[in-house]
């Protein structure tokens, strides 16, 4: 948390402010943000007065392009997000970075678990870096299922833990993992070589109904509220949720108790009638 719903909804809230904009004061409130920067002192000269060409998303990564070869990346990890606020607005508690732009307001990145991380990358940095290893995006660039099935082929795994797999799918997290494999009538426990052609078939067509229904109520904002939008607006998808996080409530599609299980050491949820 946030996945794929989470980030592409903050995207989308950036683009049409930072896009076109040009970055002016730059400041650095926790060092820890810019660990994958190979020299931290980069990240500041790097981005200041460059101008955000384009804003895009890549798994549960954000990338600006700032030109030159220069990419401005930001993961999100655990607890993170951006905000949006106005010069001399109070800081929140937890803010790591803040981009001042050069008409218009500060984009604060805020990490109350220090998870995530930002960084300004070259082309062959970025090339090294966590997006060059992601499979295709579960979203934009979703596999045919001989695809899938090619993929899913020979693996003893359980289904769950390869759909955190980002090399598998790129934006899948615990939260839509659960939620497409109860759409799916799959137990999380299922040995994904196991899967058969018409079970992977409907394991795909599972994957973007559940990723565009959290996108239409802005992602999912858990009890924590440690994502919000950057407008400080939580999601509103956590009460359409079917299975995730709901153990002992009653099923959404047979009113059965959800039930929790544990698969290499993360939650699963799953309906233990409708995912045989």
């Amino acid at each position: 948390m946030p996945e794929l719903p989470e980030v592409e909804i903050t995207r989308r809230h950036l683009e049409p402010v930072v896009v076109g904009a040009r970055v002016g004061e730059v400041a650095v409130r926790r060092a820890r943000a810019l660990r994958l920067q190979p020299r931290a002192e980069d990240f500041a000269a790097r981005l200041q007065g460059r101008r955000i060409l384009a804003l895009t998303r890549q798994g549960k990564y954000l990338l600006g392009d700032l030109g030159g070869g220069l990419t401005w990346l930001t993961h999100l990890g655990m607890s993170g997000r951006m905000s949006l606020a106005g010069r001399g607005e109070p800081e929140v508690p937890h803010t790591a970075v803040v981009v001042s732009l050069e008409t218009g307001p500060q984009v604060r990145f805020v990490d109350p678990r220090t998870f995530g991380h930002t960084a300004v990358l070259t082309a062959d940095e970025l090339a090294a870096a966590g997006p060059a290893r992601l499979g295709p995006d579960a979203l934009d660039a979703l596999p045919r299922s001989p695809d899938l099935a090619a993929r899913l082929a020979g693996r003893r795994a359980p289904i769950k833990p390869l759909l955190l797999d980002q090399r598998l799918l790129a934006g899948l997290g615990n939260i839509y993992a659960d939620e497409v494999l109860h759409r799916a009538r799959l137990r999380p426990d299922r040995s994904a070589g196991s899967l058969c052609r018409e079970e992977v078939a409907a394991l795909r067509r599972a994957v973007r109904p559940v990723l565009e229904a959290s996108l239409r109520k802005g992602g999912t904002s858990l009890a924590d509220l440690a994502y919000l939008l950057p407008d400080g607006r939580a999601g509103g998808y956590l009460e359409r949720l079917a299975v995730y996080g709901r153990a002992g409530e009653a099923c959404r599609r047979c009113g059965a108790a959800v039930e929790r299980m544990v698969l290499r050491g993360r939650s699963a949820y799953f309906c233990p009638e409708c995912q045989r």
